[in-house]
């Protein structure tokens, strides 16, 4: 648990905290993952944005889906895979047309957990664009202009936090203006605008003489029989 704290913090001194906890408790989890580089599995020192970070094993999740149809051959298999496909492609883009709402709806429920949280906020501006928000722990200051937060939640996932929310809410400004493109669901729509076709039998198929002349021989790999 502690380990998921680390990973999911966003400012560097909670970052800091515990993993110094972390490391008290399993010193040698500690030094492998100063080894590894924190830049590369945490948060707080990401040097991209949220958007652009895969957290999902995609391939492990294929092969979870497919258990079965593994043992098939390698043709069948790969119909089996782009069966999938487009069953999957289907139903994402059903309910990204379903969307009613600007942003989809993981952002949109994300958007209203910062809301509540602003509510009993209070901030002392600098400029139009630059704020000290006070939550009553760590405070935060927050750039309109930049985009960016002290919290450094607004910059990383690209969506308002709620030191940001109560700025743009003083304001008087649109909460969507400062909200990525990519979590708008026109984006989320486009992703899925196309159609992923099925495959005529196999005996309509128009093959290419010089395909047909190809002779597709197997790899030459050496088995490695392990002790």
């Amino acid at each position: 648990m502690l380990y998921y704290w680390c990973v999911k913090a966003y400012h560097l001194c909670e970052f800091g905290s515990l993993l110094h906890t972390l490391t008290l408790v399993q010193p040698r989890l500690g030094s492998y993952l100063q080894e590894v580089g924190y830049e590369r599995w945490s948060r707080a020192y990401s040097e991209g944005h949220r958007y652009n970070i895969m957290t999902t094993n995609i391939s492990e999740c294929v092969n979870a889906i497919l258990v079965k149809e593994r043992e098939l051959p390698v043709t069948v298999l790969a119909e089996e895979m782009r069966c999938f496909v487009q069953r999957w492609h289907y139903e994402c883009q059903t309910k990204a047309d379903k969307c009613k709402t600007k942003l989809t709806p993981s952002a949109e429920a994300l958007l209203s957990e910062q809301y509540q949280s602003f509510l009993w906020m209070h901030l002392d501006p600098a400029s139009d664009t630059v704020y000290t928000v006070f939550d009553g722990d760590k405070n935060g200051v927050v750039d309109l202009d930049r985009r960016t937060s002290s919290c450094r939640r607004f910059h990383l996932e690209q969506l308002p936090c709620a030191h940001a929310m109560i700025a743009i809410h003083h304001r008087k400004r649109d909460v969507y203006e400062f909200c990525s493109n990519y979590y708008s669901s026109a984006c989320w729509k486009a992703i899925y605008a196309g159609v992923v076709y099925p495959f005529p039998h196999q005996g309509d198929w128009v093959i290419p003489n010089e395909v047909r002349e190809n002779k597709v021989l197997p790899l030459d790999i050496r088995s490695v029989y392990s002790r």
